[in-house]
């Protein structure tokens, strides 16, 4: 070859969701160009040597809240998470994720929005603030018939191609009949549903016998929403797919019991994917008990689970393929903010805060990566196979991104991680202070770190420089990515096929299930 390559990065232990290797990668044009045992020989502009380390697809953070007004808490207060698509993807870079998917909400109180105007709203925000590429999932609140017939456009006109339910939060909320109704019309567009899965009304019972009885610390937001309620959606919403035939999504799964129900239904062979957090994997719920209202810092929902068998249960999870993915649900509020969680002490009079008032989230987008390879990977609970399988490749499936993000191989987009050589890390308390979010704490703070990306590269351009201790990324850099029907959903027998049979033959999903393979 007698032309000169943009990067040639050498030495490294190149590790894909089937396999890992010793390679070198050569970059061309923003795209992986080759990839073999030895490349050392070609001329290229930049050379990085790995040093032996792990070479990783740029992870694909498939849950952020990324500059998202009211996001989940009580929704009569004006939250705004602190990250915008600067800060937020400056702090996805740093940590390794080199595309993520955020939200663009449709809002009951404004019916005259079209979900073009949501997502025009949405472009505004992120165009020419990000350092990575990302792409954006739809928040359904309102699922009129108006908005239901301009799902048919979501993929060709707008490259969105997944859909967010919530079963709880009363502005945000559908019922059976409305997520029916949603799910069907979204079978046939191709769109992936995904739903929050809570049951509202025992949230609501347990929440008004704790307000009784003043228990309004941040500890009784746990208390008010117990894994019981995350185990009746969870059944509720594998029923609803089932009956529709309808692939979906059950997102940041928390708890065994949810897990024992998924598995359940993928052994039908159902459609049934699932997605957990760094949070259900490695807190509990004592971080909700610190004293002076520091427990707001960790309330999220579903909630911190109360014992290690919790967490032991979900890894397990991890391990045995019921979870697809890992996401960060990064939902960040600052402590210190009149629209973040101090609002809980501020407009409650009380010292110890109002549990009810507080903002529903975490910060994670930066962490995610580094505590699932630090976690998972170097103690031996996941294969390097699977951490890249959990973390990017099937993010990227799940969400109709793949093979341009999420891979290893010749005319993908070279987005990549360099991890440092494990022998040469040395363990590094995390602390707020190393982070690049705007958040004023992270849920982890005091956590060993056994490895942190050395280097990410997004399209070929090194965007984060451990060695050089900052980012190296340009606000801007990053695009917005148009999406594709979900991988997984490819080989699945079209929805109008299955109604006709249905209508026609009196099919009974129940019974007589058409082959999903």
């Amino acid at each position: 070859m007698d032309f000169e390559f943009d990067t040639l990065v050498i030495n490294g232990k190149i590790a894909t969701a089937s396999e890992c290797f010793n390679g070198d990668i050569a970059i061309k044009d923003g795209k992986i160009f080759a990839i073999a045992p030895d490349l050392k020989s070609l001329k290229a502009k930049s050379v990085i040597d790995a040093e032996g380390a792990y070479i990783t697809p740029g992870g694909v953070d498939g849950h952020t809240h990324i500059d998202q007004e009211n996001t989940p808490g009580a929704q009569d207060y004006p939250y705004r998470g602190c990250d915008d698509f600067e800060s937020g993807s400056r702090s996805s870079i740093a940590g390794g994720t080199t595309t993520f998917l955020a939200f663009a909400m449709q809002h009951k109180t404004r019916p005259d929005h079209s979900l073009a105007d949501v997502i025009g709203h949405y472009h505004d925000l992120a165009t020419g603030n990000s350092y990575c590429d990302y792409a954006f999932h739809l928040i359904i609140t309102d699922p009129t018939p108006e908005r239901l017939a301009e799902f048919p456009k979501l993929i060709p006109e707008f490259g969105i191609s997944s859909v967010k339910l919530y079963m709880t939060y009363d502005t945000l909320k559908l019922n059976d009949y409305e997520i029916l109704h949603t799910i069907s019309t979204a079978r046939k567009c191709g769109i992936t549903p995904m739903i929050h899965a809570e049951n509202s009304d025992i949230i609501a019972f347990f929440s008004e016998e704790l307000v009784k009885l003043d228990l309004l610390d941040p500890y009784s937001h746990a208390r008010s929403r117990p894994a019981l309620a995350e185990h009746e959606a969870t059944n509720r919403a594998i029923v609803l797919s089932e009956v529709m035939n309808v692939p979906i999504l059950l997102v940041h799964v928390s708890s065994p019991g949810s897990v024992q129900r998924i598995r359940k239904g993928q052994g039908k062979g159902l459609p049934i994917y699932a997605e957990t957090c760094p949070q259900y994997l490695l807190l509990t719920d004592s971080r909700l008990q610190h004293p002076n209202y520091e427990g707001a810092k960790c309330v999220c929902s579903p909630p911190l689970r109360p014992s290690k068998e919790d967490l032991d249960g979900v890894w397990n999870g991890c391990r045995n393929g019921t979870f697809t993915i890992i996401s960060s649900d990064h939902c960040p509020f600052r402590m210190n903010s009149d629209i973040g969680k101090g609002v809980a002490i501020k407009d409650s009079g009380k010292p110890g805060g109002d549990w009810r008032l507080i903002p529903n989230g975490i910060p994670g987008i930066e962490t995610r990566m580094p505590l699932i390879f630090t976690f998972g990977v170097c103690t031996g609970r996941l294969s390097i196979e699977r951490f890249v399988q959990l973390t990017s490749t099937n993010t990227a499936k799940l969400y109709g991104l793949y093979p341009k993000k999420g891979s290893i191989i010749p005319g993908a987009d070279a987005d990549l991680v360099i991890w440092h050589p494990q022998s040469k890390y040395k363990p590094t308390k995390l602390t707020n202070e190393m982070l690049h979010h705007a958040c004023d704490y992270t849920p982890f703070e005091g956590m060993e770190m056994l490895n942190w990306p050395r280097f990410t590269i997004v399209r070929g351009q090194v965007v984060w420089d451990a060695d050089k201790g900052k980012v190296t990324g340009a606000k801007g850099y990053g695009q917005y990515i148009s999406r594709e029907s979900s991988w997984f959903a490819k080989n699945q027998t079209l929805f109008d096929d299955i109604t006709q049979t249905a209508w026609k033959n009196e099919w009974r999903p129940e019974f007589d299930r058409p082959s999903l393979i």
